[in-house]
């Protein structure tokens, strides 16, 4: 994976995939956003800065008839995101490039207007601790944004100054007086996220001349002062009449526990009514219907050591006055559903839920919960919208064969039409199929394989088990972090198995390895690379095993109960239970997942001594859902404890690749270039038996 900087027309790669500067320099679309009236179509496209340092965003706006082609509307370098329609046709979306009218001022995030009739974007309002995210009304002149507040501020003004005064002081240091106390690979505190209105601030200056653009300046009104901290990381939906705003809340329970409710807030008060809250349950809302009087919401139990979660979905009427029925829609449909859009007619709900490989788009009728696939094809699909008359709909698909690209989709048909795009799709070189096997209980354990050119029982290919993360999760979507095209560039296949606890499969697949990792999750791996490594085009001599999070602790699980591989790369991963539990950013739900003696009988770290199979270590200082100390320990036990330690000299075949300020995933472009080169460095060395240089930024 090589690159070279003054590379010619002449000597360009076959695919983007044999070259990583090539690969991480393909555009990745995110996001989708309609105008009310259906005209106007508004996607994220991320792209390499010059330097090849970090991705920068910008809105483009696609045509919803797939004539026209797309075309960019915003440019900087500080990029933009979150773009959101105003009923009046007007876009919003936030970005920390400098305002034009206060270049002196230092950027933050601020929220930005792009009229709807044309002309330049322009700041519509700023404050010192930014703006999140953005939400609008479709039926009523209403906008309302996240941000977040100092827990002590009285208001904006005097957010600013405290704000101003930690900056000056240098004062870093967070008080905590409850849980949890960071998320992935943030800290939470002192900064409390808040909901407010965007409203009129008054009359524009008066007494001077001015433009005719001239416009009142606006302002927020804080929705949720008294909240605290129970609205991070949650989310919320607005009412198409703008009155209201449901959204869940973290509830927090006795030793430390956590579970989100369900609240509505009314927009001229700010009064704030808890509509759902019963032990053993968090609930989240969906879109409110056209009338405003019915709303999708999503519940999940409480996981306990025996049970696996339950995600369902359901219909609160929240036009019925005091008396709210939580009704069950499809109850017989065993599948997460994730519901996206209302039809105009609300008689239906567009619903996505992972299935079988894919994640399709289903049509669920509200009167009596029938559930129909619209989608056929086997991708996943993303940001769904739906146009004004309600004959198609518009998302981002991808699968294994292509990035994330914003199609149509005629709900009458299921017909799929990719819309003129911001960017081609990557050309591959190689194959993909769906294989499958049966484990010993007769459950099917599906998977994908991806397959290099040439691939054949007079040249079998080298296979990488690929584990996936969650483990409430499923091969099936394109992921730019763990890309099976750019092994198969080297010649390798690629297999990605949805083991028991993956979605998509239905509740019991779940269930089958819950609170048992070791067990059917590992069983089912090791019977569908059994099944694989007896195709002739496949070389059951070479092969390994990769894995991140989760996957990360089955590879470690695999390394410590098998030596059938050659190799075993293990990236973020979980390895002693006991000390996992107690760090990891949200242990109140991994403390009832698992008992403690169901985590020791699961933990990897007991088998250590079993562990003859050179490992490549991965971790990120910052992962706080997996922290650092697994990493440490295990990079320790398998020098000194494993089957495998370091020799005499001190020496191993094992490595260690650490990332001192990267979190869970490997986000920037060059750390993602040395996380692929060392891979494949590590892979070629023990698997190929070849010498592949390593990284020249490592400096080694």
């Amino acid at each position: 994976m090589d690159s070279n900087a003054s590379e010619t027309p002449s000597t360009q790669p076959e695919t983007p995939f044999h070259d990583l500067d090539h690969y991480l320099a393909i555009p990745r679309v995110g996001g989708l956003a309609l105008s009310t009236d259906g005209s106007r179509l508004v996607t994220t496209v991320s792209t390499l800065n010059a330097k090849g340092t970090e991705y920068v965003t910008a809105l483009w706006e696609l045509d919803p008839a797939g004539k026209k082609h797309a075309r960019r509307i915003t440019r900087s370098a500080k990029g933009e995101t979150g773009a959101v329609f105003a009923a009046n046709g007007d876009l919003y979306f936030t970005s920390a490039r400098p305002d034009p009218d206060s270049p002196e001022a230092d950027p933050v995030s601020a929220l930005w207007l792009l009229p709807a009739d044309g002309g330049e974007a322009r700041v519509v309002h700023s404050r010192a601790g930014g703006i999140g995210g953005v939400m609008a009304a479709s039926a009523a002149d209403a906008t309302f944004v996240t941000a977040s507040v100092l827990a002590g501020s009285t208001d904006e003004e005097n957010d600013e100054e405290r704000r101003k005064s930690r900056k000056d002081n240098k004062v870093a240091a967070i008080l905590h007086t409850g849980y949890p106390v960071r998320y992935w690979d943030a800290d939470l505190g002192p900064a409390q996220p808040r909901l407010f209105a965007v409203e009129n601030g008054g009359a524009a200056e008066s007494g001077k001349p001015a433009t005719v653009d001239a416009t009142a300046p606006l302002k927020l009104r804080n929705l949720t002062p008294d909240v605290g901290g129970n609205l991070r990381n949650t989310h919320a939906v607005v009412s198409p009449d703008g009155k209201t705003i449901y959204t869940s809340l973290a509830k927090p329970l006795a030793k430390a526990d956590t579970r989100f409710v369900l609240a509505a807030v009314d927009v001229a008060s700010g009064s704030i009514k808890v509509l759902l809250d019963h032990e053993g349950m968090s609930y989240f809302p969906g879109p409110v219907s056209p009338d405003n009087k019915m709303l999708s919401v999503v519940s999940e139990s409480d996981s306990t050591p025996g049970q696996a979660p339950q995600v369902k979905l359901h219909l609160l009427n929240v036009g019925a006055g005091e008396t709210l029925d939580l009704e069950p829609l499809a109850p017989g449909w065993d599948r997460w559903g994730n519901p996206a859009a209302w039809l105009p007619d609300g008689h239906s709900l567009l619903v996505t839920a992972d299935d079988d490989g894919a994640t399709p788009v289903f049509r669920v009728a509200v009167a009596d919960g029938t559930v129909t696939r619209v989608t056929q094809d086997a991708a996943a699909y993303t940001d769904v919208v739906v146009s004004p008359d309600g004959l198609s709909a518009f998302a981002l698909r991808s699968s294994y064969e292509f990035p994330a690209e914003a199609v149509r989709i005629e709900l009458a048909s299921g017909d799929v039409e990719r819309l003129p795009a911001p960017a081609e799709r990557p050309t591959i070189k190689g194959k993909l199929e769906r294989v499958e096997t049966s484990a010993a209980d007769g459950s099917r354990v599906p998977a994908y394989l991806a397959l290099p050119e040439g691939a054949s029982g007079a040249n079998p290919a080298p296979l990488l088990l690929w584990i996936h993360g969650g483990p409430l999760g499923s091969w099936n979507a394109w992921t730019w972090r763990w890309n099976p095209w750019l092994l198969v560039s080297k010649g390798y296949a690629v297999l990605l198995p949805d083991p028991a606890l993956s979605t998509g499969y239905g509740q019991q697949f779940i269930q089958r390895g819950w609170g048992e990792w070791g067990k059917a999750p590992y069983t089912d791996l090791m019977s569908i690379t059994d099944a694989v490594v007896q195709r002739p085009d496949i070389d059951q001599a070479r092969t390994a095993a990769m894995g991140g999070s989760f996957g990360g602790y089955m590879a470690n699980w695999v390394a410590g109960h098998t030596d059938r591989f050659k190799a075993i790369v293990t990236h973020a991963s979980l390895w002693a239970m006991d000390q996992f539990g107690p760090t990891t950013d949200a242990s109140q739900y991994w403390l009832k997942e698992m008992t403690a003696e169901m985590a020791l009988d699961n933990s990897p770290h007991l088998h250590v001594g079993k562990i003859k199979t050179p490992m490549l270590v991965i971790h990120g200082d910052k992962d706080y859902r997996v922290p650092i100390g697994e990493g440490l320990r295990l990079w320790y036990e398998l020098l000194s404890s494993s089957g495998l330690p370091a020799d005499e000299n001190g020496e191993t075949q094992h490595r260690f690749l650490y990332f001192p300020d990267e979190n869970h995933w490997i986000l920037q472009p060059q750390h993602a270039k040395v996380w692929y080169g060392v891979v494949e460095h590590f892979l070629s060395r023990q698997v190929l038996g070849q010498d592949v240089p390593l990284p020249e930024d490592l400096g080694l």
